[in-house]
Parts: structure tokens; sequence; C-alpha cells
């Protein structure tokens, strides 16, 4: 691959500067000719203003464009992958947060129904690294600046990634608030959190943004990453950005999505790389807005679910985002205890010591996410972890 006449291109494409609201995501289709054209971009870009507009992906050998793919089609004869760069939501709650919660409850019902509390006398999530890739958090609140560091604003670097929403505080708070004497306790109340900032005040992120998060958190060395948020359409870049965190031993936790669907599930949680959360209610039931399939891999709390909100308060919220954070903060106990487990070994122990969903006409397959026999499966677990790493939601059937 000719890299000098590539660049000469991308120079002249990106002269004009750019499509507005046009995003293009391009890899090459041998991984060493991203690697060595990545090299001489990174050497370039700040001698040219139009190279500038390439934003490197080194964890897909790659970079984003502000153009239309349709504008990029001379970059296929270098050997150049195309894919639109897609807006992705957050699994916002069905229907909208409530009004602020008022409760003194320090230990919320979902935190109580998985069992954590009884496990915090040998484990709180001490020393395991969580990155929250999300809106942001707020670092003033009381549940919540024990637990949080720096972290990554992706949308304005030179800024702290505070929240303008509030989903990603909430989720924050689910993971590891403890504030025991006025506040509320999450179910890792030990665990580091490190925010990612990929999501704007709307809940809108493209998927690049949600790639260079992940590949923060494989170089800052995150144990765990919180992905609550998802879209219905498969992305290969997303894929191979999740391979690589499942190879560099970071567990991707990620929800189902809050459209109700039978069958099909969102992505990432659509790859069998991470792990796919569904919600339940206060029964114990899927909740009705949770998507299901055969690639649920475990059930949690997902319906309205008290916990931390924007500047001091607490809010209550339902949805798969709520689920997955639970799912979370309980890896998070178990890797305190257990900091040598694969990704590949935490799903096959998150699925084998699920607690059999207990209702009348209750689905078969995935069961509710149980602290207490997750580490007592753990404790017992020698050998690998089953399942084929891939794309797992295609033709998966319904519960």
């Amino acid at each position: 691959m000719d890299s000098s006449a590539l660049l000469r291109l991308l120079r002249r494409l990106l002269s004009g500067g750019g499509e507005r609201g046009a995003r293009t995501i391009v890899r090459f289709a041998k991984h060493e000719d991203g690697r060595r054209f990545l090299a001489r971009l990174a050497a370039r870009r700040s001698r040219s203003a139009a190279l500038r507009a390439a934003r490197p992906i080194r964890v897909i050998g790659g970079f984003s464009l502000p153009l239309r793919a349709a504008s990029l089609t001379p970059l296929l004869s270098y050997g150049c992958m195309l894919e639109e760069d897609r807006s992705v939501k957050i699994s916002h709650a069905l229907p909208r947060p409530s009004a602020q919660s008022f409760s003194k409850m320090d230990i919320p019902w979902g935190v109580r129904r998985i069992r954590a509390p009884q496990a915090w006398s040998r484990t709180t999530g001490q020393r395991v690294k969580v990155g929250v890739i999300d809106t942001g958090v707020d670092f003033s609140h009381p549940d919540l600046r024990h637990a949080l560091n720096r972290g990554i604003n992706l949308l304005q670097r030179a800024s702290l990634p505070h929240d303008d929403n509030g989903h990603g505080t909430h989720i924050a708070g689910t993971i590891s608030a403890a504030n025991a004497s006025r506040g509320m306790i999450g179910v890792a109340p030990r665990t580091e959190l490190y925010p990612v900032k990929a999501f704007d005040t709307d809940g809108s992120a493209y998927v690049s943004d949600i790639i260079l998060g992940i590949e923060w958190c494989i170089h800052h060395g995150m144990d765990i990453v919180n992905m609550s948020f998802g879209m219905p359409n498969r992305s290969d870049v997303l894929l191979k950005a999740v391979e690589s965190a499942y190879k560099a031993g970071v567990l991707i936790v990620a929800s189902s999505g809050n459209d109700g669907r039978k069958g099909r599930i969102d992505y990432p949680a659509g790859f069998s790389h991470t792990v796919a959360v569904g919600a339940l209610d206060r029964r114990g039931r899927i909740a009705r807005f949770t998507n299901r399939s055969a690639a649920i891999d475990i059930f949690a709390p997902g319906a309205k679910v008290e916990s931390a909100w924007p500047n001091g308060r607490r809010r209550l919220m339902s949805g798969t985002s709520m689920a997955t954070s639970h799912v979370t903060g309980a890896v998070a106990l178990l890797l305190a205890l257990r900091p040598g487990l694969s990704p590949g070994r935490i799903k096959d122990i998150l699925r084998r010591s699920a607690k059999p969903l207990g209702y009348d006409k209750a689905p078969q397959g995935a069961g509710e996410l149980d602290v207490l026999r997750l580490l007592e499966i753990a404790g017992e677990s020698s050998g690998g972890a089953g399942g084929t790493p891939g794309d797992r939601s295609a033709g998966s059937k319904s519960l």
C-alpha cells in the first residue's frame, strides 16, 4: 500500500473541511497496513490542518473522517473498508425518569435482591478498576466522591467528564456508591470508577467515540467496562474493538435494550464477547421493556431502581441500563477476590451461578444474578470457559 499517495488523497478530500453531519469510520483489510498508515498519519497531522480532521482509532487500526462514505470510495483501492459512523443512544429508562426520590433507604432494593450486602464481609470490590462509558458523572456527588478517578472526556479532552445528562451518574451510583450516613450504598462500594464521557447531554454518541472509549479503557488497565447503551444494527468496527478488549482481558458488560423485542437484542450486547444483561422487576419477573433472546447471559434488577443523580440527588430509573450496572458491580466483587479471571471465565461463572427465574411460565434460559452463588461457583470453578466469540444475536431463539 502506498501510504504517501493515500495521505495526499485524504488531504484533497478533507481540504473543504468535511461535510456537516457526515461521519465515516475507515479501517484496513490488513492490520499491518493500518498500523503503518497510522504511524505516517500521526507524523503528518501536526503539519496539515486538513489531516487533523482524520481522527486515529488505533484499537481498530483505522480512523474516522467527517465525510460521507459515498465520498470516500477512492479509498477502497488502498485496501480500506468503510462503515458509517452511526449515532448510538444510551439505553434510557422507559418511561422517562421519575421525579426526585426522597427515600432514606441506604441500600436500594436491587442491591439487596442480588445479595451483595451478604458478600461485603469478604469483598467490596477493592482495587478493581471499572470504566463507565456513558454521559460522565457528577464529581461532587457525596455518594460517589470516594470512588471517582479522573477518567476522560472524549467530547472535550481538556475538561473533566462531568455529567450533563444524569444517566452516567445513576449508573455509577449502582456500581459503587458509598455514603452510609446520609446516602446510598452500591453493589461494590470500594470499586475504583473511571468515567469515560462519550455521550452528550442528549444521551447520544457516535460509534467512533465509543470505540475510542474502549481504546482508553484497554490502555489504562480497566478490569471491567460498563456499556449501558445499544443500537439495533451490527457494527463490524465496534465488534473489532470489543474483540480487542476481550483479548486484553477487559470484560465488557452491556445492556440488551429497552424495546421489548423478542429474539433479538441490541449491540454490543449482541456480541458473544460481552456479558449481555436483561432487566427484572421487583417481583423477579422479566421487565416488559427488556429486549430478550437466547443471547442474554444474565438478568438483574432494572425496574424503578434508585441511584445517584446530579447535584447530590437521587432518582428512580428503569431500564436494562440499570440492570447492567448491577452486574458490573457484582463482577467487581468477584474480581476483588479472584483477580486473575479472564472475561470468558467470568461469563461462564455468571451463567452457571444464575438463579433460575422463579415464577410460573418463566422462560427457559438465562437466570437471575445472585452474588453469593456467583462467589460460590467461582470458588469451585476450574478450567476454561465455554463459548465461541463472535456475533450471537443473529438467529438466536426467542425466550
